[in-house]
């Protein structure tokens, strides 16, 4: 038997998937708000990784990654193996196995991949949302702050377009 190619294959496949990994709390800044003490914004921080968490189903991004991965490649032996013993008996599916599991984990790293960045991407709007509730100031873009600050109340790259500036921050006092 050739176990050497198979258990390569699956090295490789293995050493690849371990490359990408995801940012473990929000991947925008954030800062304190005007007049908030620092301690404040600290707490405000935890409270909202917490809640952003939770808006992504409990799990983390990097746990949810590994995840899809994992069960990508798991579909990917199986189906491949069921293909080579069907092709080729034993030895069929050993080499069916292999490259159901190499092909599995390469298809399996790019869902893992779209599947992490929405997750991240949930995050982070959950995030810069309860930071903004709590009174906090959160990054827009240039093109945005630059027409704001000028006093337009339209987005310059559409100025005919109706536009409703957001509420201010709630006033928590001191």
């Amino acid at each position: 038997m050739r176990k050497t190619p198979i258990l390569s294959c699956l090295l490789i496949a293995m050493a690849l998937s371990a490359c990408a990994t995801n940012p473990t709390g929000p991947s925008n800044m954030a800062l304190p708000g005007t007049g908030k003490a620092f301690n404040v914004f600290r707490a405000d921080d935890l409270s909202c990784r917490d809640f952003a968490l939770t808006q992504i189903g409990g799990k983390t991004v990097n746990q949810q990654y590994n995840a899809s991965l994992a069960g990508t490649a798991a579909v990917g032996t199986v189906v491949g193996a069921a293909i080579g013993a069907a092709a080729g008996g034993g030895e069929g599916a050993a080499i069916g196995a292999g490259m159901g599991a190499l092909s599995g984990g390469a298809i399996g790293a790019n869902a893992a991949n779209v599947s992490g960045n929405n997750a991240q991407d949930k995050y982070d709007n959950a995030y810069l949302q309860c930071m903004y509730a709590a009174g906090h100031r959160i990054p827009v873009p240039a093109s945005m702050a630059k027409t704001y600050s000028q006093g337009n109340p339209r987005p310059a790259n559409n100025p005919g377009a109706g536009y409703y500036p957001p509420p201010p921050p709630p006033n928590r006092g001191p």
